[in-house]
Formats: structure tokens, C-alpha cells, sequence
């Protein structure tokens, strides 16, 4: 298999999940929330700065179906995230390129 089509194989693959299957990850809390609860300081937690954000609390804000929401907010996270670490590697071979 070519490199291009591991990487896009990969590409629908990571999407498939975040879009289908993230729903049905657990909703129990992190661990830092978890212990928060049993120390009975969770109770006095305020929101962070991105708490009104668009995609905060694992969905999108203005999708009113819960199972839409956080497939959407898993399938822009897998996007933002290809596009990033992506871009990171073309400038990295680009330079690895240049300089060899």
C-alpha cells in the first residue's frame, strides 16, 4: 500500500470514528473531575474562558441533536487536527529538503 493511500485510508478511518462511533464513548467524568467529586470540591469548579466556545463540552453549539453535535465536533476535531500536524509535516520535509 502507498503512503497516500495508508494516509488517506487513515484520514477516513479517524473520521469514521469521530463522526460515528464518539457518541458512544463514555460519559463517565475524567479523572480530574472524578477526583474533584470524591474530595467534594467539584461543587466550587468555574467555567474556563473557553466555555462558551462553539465546540465546548464536546459538541457544537447550535446542533440541537446531542448525537449530531458530538459527531460533528469529532469530525472538525479530526480535521483540524489533519490540517495542523499536516501542514507541520509538509514545512518539515520542505526544510528537511532544502537543507539536505
Amino acid at each position: 500500500m502507498s503512503r497516500r493511500a495508508l494516509l488517506w485510508t487513515g484520514l477516513a478511518v479517524a473520521l469514521l470514528l469521530a463522526g460515528l462511533v464518539s457518541y458512544y464513548a463514555s460519559s463517565s467524568p475524567d479523572g480530574l473531575e472524578k477526583v474533584a467529586g470524591d474530595q467534594g470540591f467539584l461543587d466550587s469548579a468555574k467555567d474556563s474562558a473557553t466555555a462558551g466556545s462553539p465546540l465546548a463540552d464536546y459538541g457544537v453549539a447550535g446542533v440541537e441533536d446531542e448525537r449530531a453535535s458530538v459527531g460533528l465536533a469529532g469530525v472538525l476535531g479530526v480535521i483540524v487536527t489533519f490540517v495542523v500536524a499536516g501542514g507541520g509535516f509538509v514545512l518539515l520535509a520542505r526544510r528537511r529538503t532544502r537543507d539536505g
